[in-house]
């Protein structure tokens, strides 16, 4: 399994957004950037924010598209074509609202799940061959209700299951970085939610 070289969250841009549901692929690459002492930068061309970091002495490119969700895969193409990655050399963080609150999962492939950002990076890419990492944000319980609830900011107990799902997926990163993904899947998947 290829090494990872870009690791990009999904998110809306934006103060109004910043603790809603939708963002937790934000909340993943910032709490990296936190371990990290990393600061963001604007890239025009990239169609985001950039941060460079350095996982067991391994390069890893941190994106925070400034698109808007359902615009994702235009961030995300001039990413993988200006730093000469492999989409399979990418890890996505996501939030996923088939896994209750705390719940975090890694997989490589599938289908999107009607996430508009993974829908509209397929659209770019052609394909789903690359790493996503799905962090749980729970249902409302009804699909009318479902735009509200990930535009939303979740209850507290909710926001602090999303964080500590954050840290459990940042622990297992090293693993998935050096390209031992099924090691980190296995280790993620089998902690204490």
């Amino acid at each position: 399994m290829a090494s990872l070289r870009l690791l990009v969250g999904l998110g809306n841009p934006g103060a109004e957004h910043v603790r809603t549901r939708h963002n937790a692929g934000f909340w993943f690459v910032d709490a990296l950037a936190r371990r990290q002492n990393l600061h963001f930068g604007v890239d025009s061309k990239l169609h985001g924010e950039t941060a460079k970091a350095t996982i067991d002495g391994q390069t890893l490119w941190l994106l925070k598209p400034t698109t808007f969700m359902n615009k994702s895969g235009i961030a995300i193409q001039s990413a993988l074509r200006y730093w000469k990655i492999e989409p399979e050399e990418m890890l996505v963080a996501h939030d996923d609202l088939d896994l209750p609150a705390g719940a975090a999962r890694l997989k490589f492939d599938g289908g999107h799940g009607g996430q508009n950002g993974l829908r509209d990076i397929f659209a770019h890419l052609g394909h789903g061959a690359f790493h996503r990492l799905r962090i749980g944000i729970g249902h409302p319980g009804d699909k009318n209700r479902v735009v509200s609830w990930v535009l939303g900011r979740p209850a507290i107990d909710d926001e602090k299951a999303i964080i500590d799902a954050v840290g459990r997926s940042l622990d297992v990163l090293p693993l998935a970085v050096s390209g031992h993904f099924n090691d980190a899947m296995k280790s993620l998947h089998t902690a204490k939610e």
